[in-house]
């Protein structure tokens, strides 16, 4: 209560983009819950200019600087607020906090426990109901068209054998089909009328139903793991528990058996039983494949994601998704909502990175070490354009552990031998090279070929692993990346923790890299993306490294996307190379020569990748795997995309389970552990150092 003053004073608030910031006179009502402003101190006997509830609302300092915080209310209105100083933000910050709490707590302890009220789901209304009260036409259960399902009464045993877990598993499914339909029709009611979404008895039967279905699912969970015990010692090494989760072949992706076949879910649709139960067994193996690439076709899909669609009727659900969230909480274990999904796997993400393939085997075309740093920088810096798809920032799909993603690309000879026009001897400009309209046509000899793989090699920690390789150029590069994703206040950060090594084999030289943070600025109005953070490139073995510094926008002036850089000989400490420009637009690279060059991002010529077809792709190929997601989100369907994305990351948690309480490891398929690090199982260093000792010997 000492904490519950009233406090008043003066902040900058943001206006709009004409009047910009204009000092307000600010009073936090603590007894009524509400912020006022006013022109100044001297009108506070008048009516306030603006009024802002504080239950349910979300108070959040900005990471922009250490002045600015937000107040974003339940309705949605915000006020983007600038104190004189650190201390004086906190001290508002907290106080706003703590207001917000109180009255927010307030709402359901005023509120009597659901049960001992008319209104609910079990009774069927009565004339002193909210609801009866409201619409006397209607009671809660015809309103949203509950049913009620009873688990069948058949003879007790003493052990439920599997079947009945089976039965059991069916009827929660139906459950939790009910609850959704129950949160969706809540959610679907007008703001204003006679029964409106945000009505207190409606919040607290959403609340109710979800806590009753989470205690649900964690009784299921011990019946589970009380037969585990019952079974363990009774079970062959090679057998499947099939009944431990009927909507999940855990035999294949699990222990690498023989495919099982599970009870149909009739209740769901045909592609959701699929997710959860993929009866592929001659696709399902470990072992790892190999992918011919004249198999694969010129990719024909082009999701930009330029709209920002449901994420603008969506925002009320990403208000309540921030109030669940505190700063610099770890969200690797969030479940983010299916409208902010990108229609990729951040496999594929990875993939798009490589989208200038003739830039990259151009690498080993340097006569020099000096050169051959100067283009390993410049093709580093054109890659993060293309591996954006569209201004607004949206999130790729989070692989499954095992997932995998495969493609290719074709270079044409001529383009990949030489350079596409020369300004010096030494730094050959990068023009778009234009490849010839019959590529498609085009064999396998005429053309470089530049393979790709990618594996999710770890659930917890998220890690990917990915692996690209020329082999008529002798070169490849290896990474493995843990995405680890923080909430800042207004925008989301993620680290990208990991190492790459790029390896010329013809010039026995290795040269690793790092990667920049990103961030999603402006989750709750247009989302955009911007990258930050010092990344250093090195190679041992010629003494040449580059630092390159991606800058994040100050809040006052300054550009969007900017970038520096240098590549130094560190034995003389010269600087031979220096970059400046922002990594989505233009770069103007400055040589120690004196001579300058400048490479417009937008203009470089794409190279479409080349993928398997989704009927020649195995079950946990990223497209196929992820296709009925994919799909919902082209055509609109949110909810259906949830259902998809939801059966996928049920069977993936239910797996991690079993292989927990089994103690059985996962097995990657390309991807072996070294170290702290992951290495694709058959790099070409070491089938390249097998064959050219043979050919020394023959010589």
């Amino acid at each position: 209560s000492d904490h519950m003053e009233n406090i008043y004073g003066y902040l900058m608030k943001y206006t709009n983009l004409v009047t910009g910031w204009q000092y307000r006179f600010f009073v936090l009502n603590n007894d009524a819950g509400l912020l006022e402003y006013f022109v100044n101190e001297q009108s506070r006997h008048l009516k306030p200019r603006g009024t802002l509830q504080l239950a349910g609302a979300v108070i959040s300092p900005s990471d922009e600087d250490s002045h600015t915080f937000t107040v974003n209310a339940a309705s949605g209105e915000q006020y983007k607020l600038r104190a004189t100083d650190a201390k004086e933000r906190q001290h508002w910050v907290s106080r706003l906090q703590i207001c917000t709490q109180h009255h927010t707590e307030a709402i359901g302890k005023n509120n009597p426990p659901l049960k001992s009220r008319s209104f609910s789901l079990a009774s069927q209304g009565s004339a002193s109901s909210p609801g009866v009260q409201r619409r006397p036409s209607q009671n809660a259960v015809s309103f949203f068209n509950v049913g009620h399902h009873r688990l069948p009464t058949g003879k007790r045993v003493p052990i439920m054998q599997p079947d009945h877990l089976v039965d059991v598993r069916e009827m929660m499914s139906q459950a939790e089909g009910q609850q959704r339909d129950l949160i969706r029709s809540i959610e679907c009611l007008p703001a204003s009328g006679n029964i409106t979404s945000l009505d207190q008895d409606l919040l607290m039967l959403k609340a109710t139903s979800m806590a009753t279905m989470n205690c649900l699912n964690d009784c299921f969970h011990i019946l589970q793991l009380q037969h585990a015990s019952q079974q363990k010692g009774s079970l062959p090494a090679a057998a499947a528990i099939s009944w431990f989760e009927p909507k999940i072949s855990l035999a294949n992706h699990f222990k690498n058996g023989a495919a099982q076949n599970f009870p149909a879910e009739i209740n769901k649709p045909a592609s959701v039983r699929e997710e959860q139960s993929i009866a592929e067994p001659c696709q399902l193996t470990r072992e790892p494949e190999e992918i011919n690439p004249d198999e694969e076709l010129e990719d024909i899909c082009d999701d930009k994601e330029d709209d920002l669609g449901a994420v603008e009727e969506q925002r009320s659900v990403i208000l309540h998704l921030l109030s669940q969230l505190k700063l610099g909480m770890d969200l690797t274990r969030v479940v983010l909502p299916t409208f902010i999904l990108e229609k990729r796997s951040l496999l594929e993400m990875y993939a798009d990175f490589m989208s200038h393939p003739d830039l990259f085997i151009a690498i080993t075309n340097g006569t020099t070490p000096e050169e051959r740093m100067i283009r390993f920088v410049e093709y580093y810096l054109t890659s993060f354009h293309e591996g954006r798809k569209g201004a607004i920032a949206k999130k790729p799909y989070n692989p499954i552990i095992g997932e995998t993603f495969h493609c290719s690309w074709r270079v044409p000879k001529s383009d990949g031998a030489t350079d596409a026009g020369t300004q010096s001897s030494a730094h050959p400009p990068l023009e778009p090279v234009t490849l010839p309209k019959d590529t498609e046509d085009q064999t396998e000899l005429d053309c470089y070929t530049v393979k790709f793989v990618a594996e999710q090699v770890s659930h917890h920690p998220p890690v990917s692993g990915f692996y690209a390789e020329c082999v008529e150029r002798k070169m490849c590069v290896n990474a493995h990346v843990w995405t680890k994703s923080k909430f800042l206040g207004m925008s989301i950060g993620v680290t990208m923790i990991g190492e790459g090594l790029l390896s010329l084999l013809e010039h026995g030289e290795e040269y690793t890299f790092s990667l920049p943070c990103a961030y999603a600025r402006s989750i709750l109005t247009v989302p955009w993306v911007e990258l930050g953070g010092k990344v250093n490139i090195n190679c041992a073995k010629t003494g040449y490294s580059a630092s390159i510094n991606f800058h994040t926008k100050p809040f006052y002036g300054g550009k969007l996307h900017r970038v520096t850089g240098e590549v130094k000989q560190n034995l003389t400490n010269t600087v031979v190379c220096r970059v400046q420009g922002e990594w989505n637009s233009v770069l103007e690279f400055t040589y120690s020569n004196g001579e300058t060059k400048n490479v417009d991002l937008t203009k470089l010529s794409v190279t479409r990748k080349r993928v398997r077809p989704l009927d020649k792709q195995g079950p946990f190929e990223s497209r196929r795997l992820w296709q009925h997601v994919t799909e919902s989100l082209r055509a609109g369907d949110i909810d259906k995309a949830t259902e998809h994305k939801r059966a996928l990351e049920e069977r993936q948690r239910n797996e991690e389970r079993l292989r927990a309480e089994t103690e059985t490891l996962w097995c990657t398929k390309y991807f072996l552990k070294e170290g702290d690090g992951w290495v694709y199982h058959k790099p070409l260093w070491k089938t390249v150092s097998a064959v050219q000792p043979q050919q020394t010997d023959t010589n």
